[in-house]
């Protein structure tokens, strides 16, 4: 560790230049991780997706794919029919990175009314809110 951008288990998400820090922003943005986790429950048309990632805009969804392709965590499967035909999967590396991201989400959603109390309390420590 402690590399850049180096070799077989040489990358450090924490130095600056690493590439793995634009891949952890790809996956750990708001769209990413909903579309990842999205994505976990099967194949899915671009319009399917979009309804499921509720409040994505057409475009940040497809800006989102096209990093998540590039990442190699989704397969963009376009048949040549009219008009066409376009479906996301995870890739095996998807799948299990969406796993964990999901395992985050649900520890979010199971904690949420402690972390609205401490929201409530801080806003009234400092008058706001």
């Amino acid at each position: 560790m402690g590399e850049a951008g180096g070799g077989e288990g040489g990358f450090d998400v924490f130095a600056r230049g690493c590439p793995s820090r634009f891949m952890l922003g790809d996956v750990t943005g708001r769209w990413g991780s909903l579309t990842l986790g999205a994505l976990r429950d099967g194949t899915l048309r671009f319009n399917e997706l979009r309804r499921r990632v509720d409040g994505v805009s057409e475009k940040m969804l497809s800006q989102t794919l096209h990093a998540l392709e590039r990442d190699g965590l989704v397969v963009r499967d376009a048949r040549p029919t009219n008009p066409p035909h376009v479906e996301y999967r995870l890739t095996e590396l998807g799948a299990d990175t969406a796993d964990r991201v999901l395992a985050l989400i649900g520890l979010v959603e199971e904690r949420m009314p402690e972390v609205l109390a401490a929201q409530r309390a801080y806003d009234a420590r400092r008058g706001t809110g």
